[in-house]
């Protein structure tokens, strides 16, 4: 019954929703929704959106293997080839107006991580080796443009010159470097290796692992830091319990990939512990709270932190056995259902609630991050694990 209500949640709501914001005159989907659900069909379309959506229809394929979905996520492969790329200098921009021109042109290694994400699934849905070898191309070129010695860099100009992170940067800090966008390359370079198998990418997922336990990983305070200098040395007092509980199960599914007894030995009670610090700080038998800067926690109640902490959760406990695990998802689940999911005709889920459910009116349907990435994902997850 659990896995069902998933399935029925990705056909009948998610699936649709974004089917329906399909652009048939200038490609890609359109880029914005309100809350009062006026669709603006003249916004900017987000690079990482399209990225995102093409992604999620090829996974939807993969899984319910109806052509429509194919058809989607070929649309917005499409889209992405024709338009995202820079011909010239290479990578991907960051957005596009309305028709498809460029309209922020800078380049962001977390962005080139979406867009190889996009391409291997695309590749896996429509067997077409052009967008693997485009995935290949991107991945190259955050391993040339993108790193330094240290790690891997952020923000860049259209040909590659470094500028400021005002992008991935918050909370009034700007970041040399984030959790966030190496936590988002290695999820794509983990997709890359699973379906090529190449050593200069498992490497890559080497050293990434490897800066994860060293500099990102807080074992004093079992969390990770989010914001960094050039070197890794954190600049904010910041527990961001969302990305903390999606780290748990995607640094999992990499060990898995990776397939190396020594090394999951090494980096296994990390996830574990990032899992039970969460569910002890953040979730408060109903659902979880945004983050905690300098003590004050944000009680406020994201689309993307829920849906990460059911998968988190489902993880947590396939792994360790703990029934403590599979309670939290189901509660956090029920509080999905029960407020996040908008019943309004046309919609999909909210973008943020108070910690008692209501939503913020502020906070459109659809804007160049809100998209169908982590509540789709949510939904393929389950499938996979429980289905059997």
């Amino acid at each position: 019954m659990f896995v069902e209500e998933f399935k029925k949640e990705l056909v009948e709501d998610i699936v649709p929703f974004w089917e329906g914001l399909k652009d048939d005159e200038n490609g890609g989907f359109y880029g914005y929704l309100s809350y009062d659900l006026k669709l603006d069909k003249e916004a900017e379309k987000g690079c990482i959106l399209n990225s995102r959506i093409t992604w999620f229809f090829a996974n939807a394929y993969l899984r319910l293997k109806d052509e429509k979905l194919l058809e989607c996520a070929k649309h917005g492969y499409e889209f992405m080839k024709e338009k995202c790329f820079d011909k010239d200098f290479g990578g991907v921009y960051w957005s596009l107006d309305y028709k498809g021109n460029p309209l922020d042109t800078t380049k962001h290694t977390y962005n080139q991580a979406f867009a190889i994400y996009a391409l291997c699934a695309y590749f896996e849905a429509s067997e077409d080796k052009a967008a693997l070898e485009a995935a290949y191309e991107l991945f190259s070129i955050i391993e040339e443009k993108c790193t330094d010695e240290y790690g891997y860099l952020e923000a860049f100009t259209y040909d590659f010159k470094p500028e400021s992170n005002e992008k991935l940067s918050e909370n009034g800090v700007m970041a040399e470097k984030t959790m966030n966008t190496l936590l988002h390359v290695l999820e794509a370079y983990t997709q890359l290796y699973r379906l090529t198998k190449d050593e200069r990418v498992k490497n890559c997922l080497l050293r990434i692992l490897d800066i994860l336990k060293k500099y990102v990983y807080n074992p004093a305070l079992k969390r990770q830091e989010v914001f960094f200098d050039r070197t890794y040395n954190s600049i904010l007092d910041l527990h961001s319990y969302g990305h903390d509980i999606e780290t748990a199960w995607l640094v999992d599914r990499t060990l898995e990939v990776l397939d190396d007894e020594k090394l999951t030995a090494e980096i296994s009670p990390i996830t574990v512990a990032l899992a039970e610090q969460t569910l002890k700080v953040a979730f408060d038998g109903n659902s979880f709270a945004n983050e905690c800067e300098k003590g004050i926690v944000n009680t406020h109640r994201v689309w993307w932190v829920q849906a990460e902490a059911v998968v988190g959760f489902i993880n947590a406990w396939q792994k360790t056995g703990e029934d403590k695990f599979f309670e939290a998802a189901k509660a956090q689940w029920k509080f999905i259902k029960t407020y996040l999911v908008d019943k309004r005709e046309g919609s999909e889920w909210y973008w943020e609630l108070d910690e008692n459910g209501k939503p913020f009116e502020n906070r459109p349907i659809v804007e160049p991050w809100k998209c169908p990435y982590h509540n789709g994902r949510m939904c393929f997850e389950i499938m996979d694990r429980l289905e059997n």
